[in-house]
């Protein structure tokens, strides 16, 4: 019973071999539980002022071009100067931040256009910071266990997921948005007293300063790389097409149910946490771009039936199952960029990587949004969650490399793999 048990639950390797890795995970986790209590309070305090779809929408459209901007110059930014730094210094900015939202909800009359200027300046930070924080793991986790440590990451996230949202969608319901906000602000000021303590990544001795020529690089490795770009595509097209978070409120309304919005953001994440409990067997799959494809496929499809349905049970049931999918596409995705991706060009190709995860929903807050504005909330996601399912299909077709790629043969794993050995002296890994 032990051995069939730990065959499921999560493997620990990460947490016990890496203290910098517990320091990341329990300051994430903090970090997460008030950014996700700021989440759902923002959108909803624009419907509050607005009560207009488009205008909550519209907050993704003003965050789109900070993060690409930032999120490219941020990952050239990781290769060349102390990584450690860089998440410091971006923590610090999102609290700073933080507490603007804080200041202006507690005005007599609180003012909307704050709201898009904090929202495009956390795109810009979290541009900045994803890249130094997604290439610091390769540095930090022994090869052999990063599929364990993206799961556990994985866990970290939705656990905030879970709860921020939840108690957020309670706290603005009954207090008002000042103390989620407060909670918000607390949350940053902890975490970056964490920071603190991590040990400093110098950047690698010939490192680059920050150029158009080294993005231009790190795009043209991702560009020749063709099982890199199915992931990137898979997950933008998804992300695009099928990301219906912003219009919540408005499902809420169509569904009379309006109790149940901070369980709608939290759905997804519930499905996602059952995945990262029984995430033992990941460390033992070597076909990642599998994973990738059809949980995505998962995700479009769960997402229709959420639009389609009208018991607003059903409609959670399906939020969590949509949650599931889109955690085995997201484990699939760090895997093989964990695996793959050379030291020297991580940070930049972690930039892309932003973009790859994050432009897509902005975009989608903006489709959805101006759609449910057009149609209605509900035709405004299942349509979404049809095109994500057939848009996954026509990539996998186009791209089939994503489908065939195996850890074990795989020729950049592999000299990734050695160059990890190198560098710390380990054992050959068994293939």
């Amino acid at each position: 019973m032990t051995s069939k048990l730990s065959a499921v639950l999560p493997d620990l390797s990460p947490w016990h071999s890496s203290r910098d890795f517990r320091l990341l995970w329990v300051q994430g986790l903090i970090t997460n539980f008030g950014s996700f209590m700021a989440l759902v309070a923002l959108p909803l305090q624009i419907k509050e002022l607005t009560g207009s779809p488009l205008a909550v929408g519209a907050m993704g459209a003003v965050e789109l071009v900070p993060l690409i901007v930032f999120g490219l110059y941020g990952g050239a930014l990781a290769d060349a100067v102390d990584r450690r730094k860089v998440i410091l210094l971006t923590e610090a900015g999102l609290g700073l931040l933080a507490a603007v939202l804080l200041v202006n909800a507690m005005l007599p009359e609180p003012m909307l256009w704050p709201l898009y200027v904090v929202a495009a300046g956390v795109a810009a930070l979290a541009g900045l910071q994803r890249p130094a924080l997604d290439s610091l793991l390769a540095r930090i986790v022994p090869h052999d266990q990063l599929a364990a440590a993206a799961a556990l990451n994985a866990f970290r996230w939705q656990a905030g997921a879970i709860a921020g949202p939840a108690l957020a969608g309670l706290v603005v319901a009954y207090a008002g948005n000042v103390p989620a906000y407060a909670t918000t602000v607390t949350c940053f000021a902890v975490s970056v007293a964490m920071c603190l303590r991590l040990t400093p990544v110098p950047p690698a001795e010939n490192a680059e300063k920050p150029s158009l020529r080294g993005i231009a690089q790190g795009a043209r490795y991702a560009w020749s790389r063709p099982v890199l770009l199915g992931t990137y595509a898979v997950d933008l097209a998804a992300m695009f097409f099928a990301f219906p978070n912003t219009i919540f409120p408005f499902l809420a309304d169509a569904l009379d149910a309006d109790w149940s919005l901070g369980l709608m953001y939290t759905a997804g994440s519930v499905g996602s946490v059952l995945v990262s409990l029984t995430s033992g067997w990941v460390s033992r799959i070597q076909r990642h771009g599998l994973l990738v494809v059809f949980g995505a496929a998962g995700w479009g499809l769960a997402i229709a039936a959420a639009g389609r349905l009208s018991n607003v049970w059903l409609v959670l049931v399906c939020l969590g199952l949509a949650g599931a999918g889109d955690m085995l596409s997201g484990l699939g995705r760090s895997t093989i960029w964990n695996q793959t991706i050379p030291d020297e060009l991580r940070g930049r190709l972690a930039g892309i990587e932003v973009l790859s995860y994050s432009v897509g929903p902005q975009l989608g807050q903006v489709r959805a949004g101006a759609m449910a504005g057009w149609t209605g909330a509900r035709p405004a996601i299942w349509t979404g969650g049809v095109a994500c399912l057939a848009s996954v299909g026509l990539l996998a077709a186009a791209l089939p490399k994503i489908l065939t790629y195996d850890a074990r043969t795989d020729e950049d794993a592999n000299r990734r793999r050695a160059a990890h050995e190198a560098a710390t002296g380990a054992a050959p890994e068994a293939a």
